[in-house]
C-alpha cells in the first residue's frame, strides 16, 4: 500500500492526455484512443476525469459521466505496477465524494464477470449488481455485470 499522502488526486487536464491514453493502452485489450480523452475534456459538458499521482506520474484515472441525480464509471485504470496497494480503491472513494460534490445521488458501471478483483472491490464499497449487458465487450463478447450504489 502506498502512503495516502504520497497520492495526490486531481482533474484530470489537456496535459494529461497522453500519460492517460498510455495507461488505458497499458490496460485494456480495447482502449480508448487519445482523441477519445480530448472530446471528454471538450466537448461533454458530463463528463468529469480524475488522475492519480504518484512522484510526478500518473498511475490512475477514471472517469464517469454525471447526468441529473445520476454518475456513471465510464473507465478505470491503475497502472499495473501499482495494482493491489489500494490505489484503485482510493481512487473509486474519490469519484464517490465527487460524484457527491456534483449532486448524484447513485452511481452505476460495468464491470466483466472475469474481473473478480474489481468486482469485489466494487462490492467493499457498497455497490450490488442490478442486471447483465449480454456480449456487452467487444473484444471477446463477455458480458458486464451492472452493477450500482446509493451515494
Amino acid at each position: 500500500m502506498i502512503p495516502p499522502n504520497e497520492l495526490e488526486y486531481r482533474f484530470m487536464t489537456m496535459q494529461d492526455v497522453g500519460a492517460v491514453a498510455e495507461l488505458e493502452r497499458l490496460s485494456f485489450s480495447t482502449p480508448w484512443p487519445h482523441d477519445a480523452f480530448v472530446n471528454e475534456l471538450t466537448k461533454n459538458p458530463n463528463a468529469r476525469y480524475v488522475v492519480v499521482v504518484h512522484q510526478n506520474r500518473i498511475i490512475a484515472y477514471c472517469g464517469m459521466w454525471i447526468i441529473i441525480d445520476e454518475a456513471h464509471i465510464t473507465n478505470v485504470a491503475v497502472h499495473p505496477l501499482y495494482r493491489g496497494k489500494k490505489v484503485g480503491l482510493g481512487l473509486m472513494i474519490k469519484m464517490m465524494n465527487v460524484a457527491r460534490m456534483f449532486h448524484a445521488k447513485s452511481m452505476t458501471l460495468e464491470v466483466r464477470p472475469s474481473n473478480t478483483v474489481a468486482r469485489s472491490m466494487y462490492t467493499k464499497l457498497g455497490f450490488k449488481e442490478h442486471g447483465v449487458r449480454k456480449r456487452y465487450y467487444s473484444d471477446n463478447n463477455e458480458d458486464a455485470i451492472i452493477m450500482w450504489v446509493t451515494l
